[in-house]
């Protein structure tokens, strides 16, 4: 997805609201936002929204400034807590479901709303319940669930913290749909942190190195040695070598959205995804590129 203007402005947002995070003194708040915005003011405002951000270096600012590396790290635990202590519910509505695969991707669709860089505040369980409930804007189910039954091997791309419980239970269900388990699942987390984004550590935390025969990757968080950019020729291979690839979220969407063969799940949280994507913020999409 191109960039516009208003990422630009989405990105300077998000260096405020790290920064607030990772410490309470106004001086300090500003001296990160003018950096950030110096920054970006001198670099090229092209490719994707992702890729402006790691351009920018904002991460590497906020560490040099506040000497927080991960200002989100309470507000993910508190997630993947909060997700974790509703899985009794997930198995109720689950076992109350026609189609439990369905159910799942419309749950891990649902925890699409634990996004700290699109939303400030968020009700998860009345998220569930209405998107339960809600017609995708954009329905490729059928076409997942056939292609989950017969594939070996899935890519996986997560996206927040706490919304991994959630795709936890999406890949547990195709395995009981199935029979069997995969010959392989790769998930992919951030190599570092970055917004409230799924890193190993999240991972770990919920259980997701639980399920068989699974192995994880990662990706850049913007700071140098945390992984290959999603859009890098790498990534590009590690998609070419799996039967199914699934994205996560409004950031995969953007970094990965120009690519085919992946299908795309997410809340639109965001105007300019939903103008590119077709559909109103609100919808919920399972797309296949």
């Amino acid at each position: 997805m191109k960039l516009r203007l208003d990422c630009v402005v989405c990105i300077a947002k998000q260096a405020l609201k790290a920064a607030r995070l990772a410490s309470n003194d106004e001086g300090i708040q500003a001296r990160v936002l003018r950096e950030s915005l110096r920054r970006l003011s001198e670099i090229e405002w092209a490719g994707t929204p992702p890729q402006l951000v790691r351009a920018s270096g904002i991460s590497d600012i906020i560490l040099r400034i506040t000497g927080i590396t991960d200002p989100y790290k309470r507000l993910k635990e508190e997630s993947n807590r909060e997700a974790l202590s509703l899985l009794p519910e997930i198995e109720e509505l689950l076992n109350l479901s026609d189609d439990r695969l369905r159910t799942a991707v419309k749950l891990a669709i649902a925890g699409n709303i634990i996004d700290f860089a699109a939303v400030d505040k968020y009700d998860l369980r009345e998220t569930i319940n209405r998107v339960l409930t809600q017609n995708p804007k954009i329905d490729h189910y059928e076409s997942l669930r056939n292609d989950l039954l017969q594939a070996e091997t899935v890519l996986y791309f997560a996206d927040n913290a706490g919304e991994i419980v959630f795709d936890k239970v999406l890949l547990q269900e195709a395995i009981r749909v199935r029979g069997e388990p995969f010959k392989k699942i790769t998930f992919v987390v951030k190599g570092g942190p970055i917004i409230n984004d799924a890193t190993m550590e999240d991972a770990i935390q919920v259980g997701l190195n639980d399920l068989p025969n699974i192995e994880f990757l990662k990706v850049s968080s913007g700071r140098e040695g945390t992984g290959p950019e999603r859009n890098s020729p790498e990534v590009q291979s590690w998609i070419r070598n799996h039967d199914v690839v699934i994205s996560k979220g409004q950031g995969n969407y953007e970094d990965l959205s120009e690519l085919d063969g992946i299908y795309f799940l997410l809340m639109v949280k965001c105007p300019v995804v939903a103008e590119d994507i077709g559909a109103e913020v609100g919808d919920i999409i399972i797309l296949r590129k």
